[in-house]
């Protein structure tokens, strides 16, 4: 079980064991136990080596359609930024004294990016994307930052084979079992 699993159940065990579940018999009985398929559910980490990616597959090429739909709005055409953070460019900025953090330039896992994408985009719809639809603009994002070619497929097994230009960038604390 990995660790972050390990602290959303205990999380869970937590808060079902809380002031609610121990309130005196005339007050309130608020909330309820979460079932097993509500936990599985929210239980959608994604591990820097991969672990608890879905099963699902997409291309920059078609990753571009979905992102002219879905992030554009916010992160420009090309990721070049609008309202939201710039996703494109940055590449070798990081020890300079503009340094420009975007997901080329920065984030040290390729797995992050689906991750975060699945989890929190576009933000008025959070986890509305389907699998195919998160591997697509991923794929985009990473072609656009010139990491992946535009038929490069990622799925579970090829996205964290891919090697982001800031992976030993990081200081790792603990190791990811």
């Amino acid at each position: 079980m990995s660790m972050r699993r390990a602290a959303f159940l205990s999380l869970l065990a937590i808060a079902a064991c809380g002031p609610c579940a121990s309130a005196a018999p005339e007050g309130p009985r608020l909330g309820r136990a979460a079932s097993a398929e509500e936990i599985a559910g929210w239980d959608i980490g994604i591990e820097p080596d991969g672990s608890g990616l879905p099963a699902g597959s997409g291309t920059a090429e078609a990753g571009a359609a979905v992102y002219a739909v879905k992030c554009a709005s916010c992160h420009g055409e090309r990721g070049e930024g609008l309202s939201a953070e710039e996703l494109v460019g940055g590449i070798g900025t990081l020890a300079s004294e503009t340094p420009t953090m975007t997901v080329g330039s920065y984030w040290p896992y390729a797995t992050t990016l689906f991750d975060y994408v699945r989890r929190a985009m576009p933000p008025a719809a959070p986890l509305s994307l389907s699998n195919d639809e998160v591997y697509s603009v991923s794929a985009y994002i990473l072609y656009l930052n010139t990491i992946v070619k535009a038929d490069d497929e990622l799925n579970a097994k090829t996205l964290p084979q891919i090697e982001m230009p800031n992976r030993d960038g990081f200081i790792q604390i603990y190791k990811v079992p």
